[in-house]
């Protein structure tokens, strides 16, 4: 007996007969029905109108302001660890506590803003965190106490905690699937956000900030000036990148975000925009969606169609787990295994990076005194080095990831594991330039490292469960990322401790890689 093709099949077909001329058919790695038949046929012909367009100055211009976002997420991190050193020598306290209060901002803007933007559109969202971030910096540069300056970092990084979350869906749905590894390049501007930390902080905090000593020795304000500076220098930058987005690129809202509220005819105008903007045509009518949505329909019982109000998108999001929908992740015993290494990664991964990075400028500087070299000038010098080190690590992941028999996966266990291993081999060096040394490999293999687990995770999960996806792993890293200065608390920050438990981490990671059963290498999202 002949099987019936489905709608979307039937469709697709049409439309090739049509005057498309797609050479990249976009799909999926899985290739299960789809919970909205709807939207999956939608999706797919607003995908080949985007592939029909191509690569062209509306999205390279988008890959420059959604890399802001890539930038402000390294950069706020590596802020909070530059300024620690001063800070705990100003106010006498424990450093932790800042980067605790950073972690529970990040947590709750991730959670925040992926809601929000599915309720009130992509382009508020990405139009307000950087703003939002800016503005409270600059009010902690003027902290006059510990407790200020750490509730201000928590609400500046609400802001900074939107920005992936919003800026890779905003990205993905306009870039045509010939171009998805763009996705992996975007880690260029998160290797730039270190660089641009740690050359702002070089001058400001090696000439304004106490001499670190061992013992502690006293540390006024009027000596201390640097991290204020740097706060204000930082602020401002994310102010006028604020600007840029929100005054000189004109963000078009989704055309998927359109068409998933119901607004068939603003999603095709939206096409269009992106079109003439880049100087071609679309062939795409509204009526080529209406009839998908006939078509598809046909197979869906009139009492399955989605509710497009926004109270209905508050409690798909706020549904995002639940039992039902998380069910979908573990349908198969492959599928379920790949959902739990992936969550396991992010989060172990979650808790090494902060660990880490939180405490690796306090850690450099108390070795220097040993070492004899403890001025803040090559403390922050050394910091720059090792930021320059890790861009190439960003752009290389691009290339890596596309090597036969490597490939996401390869890639991402060899460079997690190298990682570790350069972070304990740093606890062993006996001279500074060793200890740069071995931190300028971190720096390169982390940057390789995060790149890929950026550009893989969405890969890994099928279409209709990729929301859920994201954000089950996204929390679980957040989670495990307020641990890490919870954990710190209780350990000597200037012993290697907290080094030798990140860099163990890593390692472990990076088998527990290997142990995925898929490879996204060669196809392309739906």
């Amino acid at each position: 007996m002949p099987v019936k093709p489905s709608s979307e099949d039937e469709l697709h077909r049409e439309k090739e007969g049509e005057s498309f001329g797609v050479q990249v058919e976009t799909r999926d790695i899985f290739t299960e029905d789809s919970l909205d038949p709807v939207y999956q046929v939608k999706a797919r012909i607003l995908n080949d109108a985007l592939q029909e367009i191509g690569m062209g100055k509306y999205q390279w211009y988008l890959f420059i302001v959604a890399g802001f976002g890539w930038l402000s997420d390294n950069l706020w991190p590596i802020v909070t660890s530059l300024i620690l050193t001063p800070v705990v020598n100003e106010f006498n306290v424990l450093g932790p506590w800042l980067k605790l209060a950073q972690n529970i901002g990040l947590l709750v803007g991730a959670a925040f803003w992926g809601v929000s933007s599915d309720v009130w559109g992509r382009r508020w969202a990405f139009n307000i965190t950087l703003g939002m971030t800016g503005l409270f910096a600059i009010a902690a540069g003027g902290s006059m106490n510990y407790v200020a300056l750490c509730s201000l970092s928590a609400v500046w990084s609400v802001g900074v905690g939107g920005n992936l979350p919003v800026d890779s869906a905003v990205f993905l749905e306009f870039i045509p699937a010939s171009h998805q590894y763009l996705l992996t390049v975007l880690s260029i501007w998160w290797a730039f956000g270190q660089l641009l930390g740690s050359l702002v902080a070089w001058p400001l905090l090696a000439n304004y900030s106490c001499p670190t000593t061992v013992p502690p020795s006293p540390c006024p304000r009027s000596s201390n000036e640097g991290w204020r500076y740097f706060l204000f220098t930082m602020g401002g930058l994310m102010i006028l990148l604020w600007v840029i987005r929100f005054f000189v690129f004109n963000l078009y809202e989704s055309p998927k975000y359109l068409m998933g509220r119901g607004r068939d005819e603003q999603a095709v105008e939206v096409v269009h925009k992106v079109a003439a903007y880049n100087g071609k045509t679309s062939n795409l009518t509204l009526e080529d969606l209406q009839r998908a949505g006939k078509l598809a329909d046909a197979t869906v019982d009139d009492n399955v169609l989605m509710d497009m109000s926004a109270l209905a998108a508050v409690r798909r999001q706020m549904g995002i787990f639940s039992n039902s929908r998380v069910k979908s992740l573990f349908a198969t015993r492959k599928m379920a295994w790949s959902t739990t290494i992936l969550i396991i990664l992010w989060a172990f991964i979650g808790l090494a990076f902060p660990l880490y990075n939180s405490f690796v400028t306090y850690f450099l500087a108390s070795r220097g005194a040993n070492f004899g070299d403890s001025s803040t000038y090559i403390t922050y010098r050394n910091q720059v080095i090792l930021s320059v080190v890790g861009v190439p690590g960003a752009l290389m992941a691009g290339y890596f990831v596309e090597l036969p028999y490597l490939g996401r996966r390869g890639t991402l266990a060899i460079f997690t594991v190298l990682t570790g291993v350069f972070i304990l081999a740093s606890t062993t060096a006996r001279t500074s330039n060793a200890l740069l040394g071995w931190n300028c490999g971190y720096s390169y293999t982390s940057n390789v490292m995060y790149g890929v687990l950026y550009a893989l995770s969405p890969e890994l999960f099928p279409t209709k469960d990729r929301g859920t996806g994201n954000a089950i792993v996204a929390t679980a890293n957040r989670i495990f990322g307020v641990m890490a200065p919870i954990i710190a608390l209780y350990a000597n920050l200037a012993t290697s401790v907290p080094i030798w438990i990140s860099g163990a981490i890593f390692i472990v990671s990076g088998f527990i890689a290997l142990l995925l059963p898929f490879e996204p290498r060669g196809h392309a999202s739906l």
